[in-house]
């Protein structure tokens, strides 16, 4: 009887911490990683349980100038199921306050460098620390108040060289910070290392 009882529980358990989980992917959820590491993959497998869906891709539009990225770019167009809808921009603000299904924003990492490209950050003009501010305080407002599920997909940065570069120095402190925030008023932040998925505790 005492077996049994163990086992009974154990099983309770796995299925307790099955149903936080799957409350936990119904709010906010950080996905972090490196370059290859399967993040991508892995939060649309994640994302792909919701009948409808809105991509968001907040990156560089493909352009003949840049074939490799083009590349890349189809290359997640062609994975995704036919019942995502995309929408490519950088308001993501915007975006957050007006969702009526789930997002999937993929990735921070790629909205960062669109938005320090806007603000002035890679010219060094006057004010661009303030205009990056608004944007980031406005983003993370919208990510606090989201009333949808929301998976977003974002690059861990900073965990090798320091870069030889301002620009570069300036991306990887502005990534660092911005996830460490979202991942703060997160329900959920997953690292993902060489296509395992590993929970964060908060």
């Amino acid at each position: 009887m005492t077996k049994l009882t163990h086992r009974l529980a154990g099983v309770l358990e796995t299925l307790a911490r099955a149903l936080r989980r799957y409350s936990r992917d119904d709010g906010k959820v950080l996905i972090l990683g490196g370059v290859r590491s399967g993040k991508s993959h892995h939060a649309e497998r994640l994302a792909s349980r919701h009948p409808h869906l809105t991509y968001i891709a907040p990156g560089l539009p493909p352009s003949a100038a840049d074939p490799e990225w083009a590349a890349r770019v189809a290359a997640h167009r062609a994975r995704r199921p036919a019942n995502w809808k995309t929408v490519e921009t950088t308001d993501l603000a915007t975006v957050l306050r007006t969702a009526t299904h789930p997002l999937l924003i993929d990735c921070l990492g790629t909205w960062i460098s669109r938005v320090l490209d806007e603000v002035g950050a890679w010219e060094q003009r006057d004010g661009w620390e303030r205009r990056l501010d608004d944007r980031l305080e406005d983003f993370l407002a919208a990510w606090a108040q989201a009333g949808v599920p929301v998976i977003a997909v974002s690059n861990e940065v900073g965990s090798g060289v320091v870069p030889a570069t301002v620009s570069g120095r300036v991306f990887r402190d502005v990534l660092g910070a911005l996830n460490n925030r979202v991942s703060a008023v997160s329900d959920r932040t997953v690292l993902v290392v060489a296509g395992r998925m590993l929970d964060l505790p908060s």
